[in-house]
């Protein structure tokens, strides 16, 4: 998957090429995808202002390795991160290192510490449930065939309506009730 693509579009007559940069996760509320943003951004800011550069202290084939545990096992995940030099689980990483990180990032730039606080709680609050979009649709999934005795097309529509309900209710996902 790019990250970082090229496209080339034309609007109303005028073509234009743009950098597309997708890096952040969908919500899938506004105040997860918020919550995403900050962590991002104040890990960004924090990142880019530290010496060594994180870039000189971890290889690509680490970064590499790390992508993969990311996309395969989620919270479950263990990380190489150099400046704790071992193997991390992805919530000590989160919660030890790279919250703070980005709390300290996003202060840096004046954002409010109130705000700061709100989001990054979202964050903190998602990795000590382990409850994210992608766990609670499995999980209510499982629920949907083992206990309300629906067929796989019936289980999937009543999951998206479910899903689309409580994203429009503006509840971070870490609080969704299982089956919903």
């Amino acid at each position: 998957y790019r990250w970082n693509r090229p496209v080339y579009e034309v609007v109303r007559g005028r073509p234009h090429l743009r950098v597309e940069n997708r890096v952040l996760p969908a919500g899938p509320t506004v105040p997860d995808a918020v919550a995403n943003t900050a962590l991002y951004y104040g890990l960004l800011n924090a990142l880019v202002s530290q010496r060594p550069q994180m870039w000189d202290l971890m290889s690509f084939e680490s970064a590499t390795d790390n992508f993969f545990a990311a996309a395969r096992h989620g919270l479950g995940a263990k990380f190489y991160w150099p400046r704790v030099s071992r193997e991390v689980p992805a919530t000590e990483l989160l919660l030890k290192h790279l919250i703070p990180m980005a709390r300290d990032g996003l202060l840096d730039w004046g954002v409010d510490a109130g705000e700061v606080d709100h989001y990054l709680d979202i964050i903190e609050q998602r990795t000590l449930s382990g409850q994210n979009g992608a766990t609670w649709q499995i999980a209510t999934w499982r629920q949907l065939l083992d206990q309300e005795d629906l067929d796989r097309t019936e289980a999937a529509r009543e999951l998206v309506r479910r899903y689309q309900t409580l994203s429009f209710d503006a509840h971070p996902v870490h609080t969704w009730p299982i089956g919903g």
